[in-house]
């Protein structure tokens, strides 16, 4: 039937576009081919299509790469365009105030999804990059995005396991579960080294007025730093930026 085929050959183009990574930005055919599971000849008459529409690119070693339309078209989701426009003034009064690395996140699946980022050319190394994602047990936003998500959100970031990244990262879920009752409790998180050795992560969770968290911003600076001054600021930057979410 058509409408099958086209529901088919949809999801053989999403397969091809999600095999890219921020680690494999640019993949041949037969990578694609590999990663996706799909016929080479198959592989080959996507990516013709998908470069005529936009949305891969062709490099001249004959590789692809995500194409621009995808971003341009990424960039009218109101999740992440509209949230970042009313975000954006006040992640920026927090990076001058510490020339660190100011994220903003939202909830994809079970991972954080970075939609802004700014960071100084000094500032602390971090793992996390705007459109990147990162585990939400191991991330000060994710961890908030986890506490507000409810029980089967829970449930099913401990059936996919905790993932140790330093010594400090959360891997038990006792731990995890006292750890989120903190962050419903007091409204924001402290993590040292969960994720990065020498870093040190602050957030809070971004609500719409329902009550509903829908982001969280977070700052991170060198380990060493006391978070007792960040603590405030970037609670404040979540309120301000929760009351201009529709």
């Amino acid at each position: 039937m058509a409408g099958a085929d086209e529901r088919s050959m949809l999801g053989r183009a999403f397969l091809v576009l999600g095999a890219f990574t921020s680690e494999r930005p640019r993949l041949s055919q037969s990578e694609l081919s590999r990663r996706t599971g799909l016929p080479l000849p198959t592989v080959h008459r996507l990516c013709r299509q998908l470069v005529e529409h936009g949305a891969l690119e062709r490099a001249d070693d004959g590789t692809y790469e995500i194409g621009v339309q995808l971003w341009e078209l990424g960039a009218l989701a109101p999740r992440a365009h509209g949230l970042r426009q009313v975000a954006l003034p006040y992640l920026e009064d927090i990076y001058e105030a510490t020339r660190e690395n100011v994220q903003l996140v939202v909830r994809e699946g079970l991972e954080a999804l970075y939609i802004e980022r700014l960071s100084a050319r000094g500032a602390v190394t971090v793992v996390g990059r705007a459109g990147g994602r990162l585990p939400l047990h191991a991330s000060s936003g994710g961890l908030v995005l986890l506490a507000f998500g409810g029980g089967e959100l829970l449930d099913a970031v401990l059936a996919a396991g905790l993932e140790r990244f330093t010594p400090a990262t959360i891997t038990t879920e006792h731990r995890l579960r006292s750890t989120l009752d903190d962050i419903r409790r007091t409204g924001w998180v402290t993590c040292r080294e969960h994720l990065n050795i020498g870093t040190l992560a602050v957030a809070a969770p971004v609500s719409r007025s329902t009550g509903e968290v829908v982001a969280a911003v977070s700052v991170v600076v060198p380990a060493e730093k006391d978070p007792a001054p960040l603590i405030p600021a970037v609670r404040a930057a979540a309120r301000g930026i929760s009351r201009g979410v529709a």
